[in-house]
């Protein structure tokens, strides 16, 4: 279980990254081309939410940075997810600084204060969408909603490891996801969640 009793939700394939990465540890390259092609998907679309068009050539270098330092790494097929999402993190706001783009600030809005119940509608929200429509969709949202979404729907990561790729408590990430997920949500026409309890704010990192 997760910070706050959230339920961590291990992605289908955790279990094959985490042998592969152990295995290219030990100089197996085709282990590292399994993890590579278990990882990529969700990294890229990671990186096409923060800096669109050019999200290829940022994940060629998080890769090589990836493999530089696999030696390094220590944790299972989850933790893998979390420590490629933290180093493409850096290479995508390295590269925004470099194009001087400077991140969108986040604009609250009233409705974005409302946070849905803990039974969340992203599965209904991105599930009927392609990945290039839903990632169009996410790139409109204020940048701490888009990067939560990200992480937590593209990424698949749980609560507790978003927030140490962006260096936040659990509670507020967890916050920004819910936030994000309704405006898709309702964007969609998918929004559900009411008449639900809102989720516990007190959570801390």
């Amino acid at each position: 279980m997760g910070q706050g009793g959230e339920p961590r939700r291990p992605q289908p394939r955790d279990g094959e990254l985490g042998a592969a990465v152990a295995r290219a540890q030990d100089g197996d390259e085709t282990a590292f081309a399994v993890a590579y092609r278990i990882v990529q998907p969700g990294l890229l679309g990671y990186l096409r939410g923060l800096v669109g068009d050019d999200a290829e050539d940022v994940a060629s270098d998080a890769w090589l940075e990836i493999a530089r330092d696999l030696g390094r790494f220590r944790g299972d097929g989850a933790g893998f997810r979390g420590w490629t999402a933290t180093i493409a993190r850096h290479r995508a706001l390295d590269h925004l600084r470099r194009q001087r783009v400077r991140p969108r600030a986040a604009q609250l809005e009233q409705d974005a204060l409302e946070l849905p119940g803990r039974h969340s509608t992203h599965d209904q929200a991105l599930e009927s969408l392609s990945t290039e429509r839903a990632l169009d969709l996410v790139r409109g949202l204020p940048r701490d909603q888009a990067e939560a979404v990200l992480l937590r729907v593209v990424v698949g990561l749980d609560g507790p490891a978003a927030a140490r790729v962006l260096g936040k408590r659990p509670g507020a990430v967890r916050t920004a996801a819910y936030r994000g997920l309704r405006r898709l949500a309702r964007q969609l026409g998918t929004d559900r969640v009411t008449d639900a309890d809102p989720p516990t704010l007190g959570e801390s990192g």
